[in-house]
């Protein structure tokens, strides 16, 4: 039978370990989201046009570089930061593809575009995991 102090120590190195998994997974996650972006804009030192788009995918791709850094050094802010390197391209999609943006209309109902599916498919995951773990961390910090 185990002691009650050595079952504790078990419970809580599965959910540091769990912790630890889940940081690695949003980090490769968020690295994702800036490769598929690189991607999509043409290479690294390309400018996707217009500008506006062109700047906000660099911006894009430094933030899920920097969360990627924030999540394997088990960061909460590396969490919070996921949500915004997932939501905001995620909606950025869902506006291009519906109704355009402002001097880009040419993706509207371009729904079926592999590298925007690929996108739509690990935003969401990360964005989804980056909920979970904070609403888990939450929930234990208020026990």
């Amino acid at each position: 039978m185990n002691r009650p102090d050595t079952t504790n120590r078990q419970h809580s190195e599965r959910r540091t370990d769990g912790l630890r998994l889940a940081g690695i997974a949003g980090a490769v996650l968020a690295l994702a989201v800036s490769v598929i972006h690189v991607l999509d804009q043409g290479g690294l030192t390309a400018m996707k046009d217009p500008a506006y788009l062109g700047y906000g995918y660099w911006v894009l791709e430094l933030a899920g570089l920097v969360c990627a850094v924030l999540l394997l050094t088990r960061s909460r802010s590396g969490w919070l930061l996921a949500i915004g390197v997932a939501a905001g391209p995620l909606l950025g999609i869902v506006v291009s593809r519906s109704v355009g943006l402002p001097d880009a209309t040419d993706d509207i109902g371009n729904w079926t575009e592999p590298l925007g599916v690929l996108a739509m498919a690990v935003e969401t995951a990360l964005l989804l995991l980056a909920v979970a773990v904070l609403a888990r961390v939450r929930a234990r910090s208020a026990r």
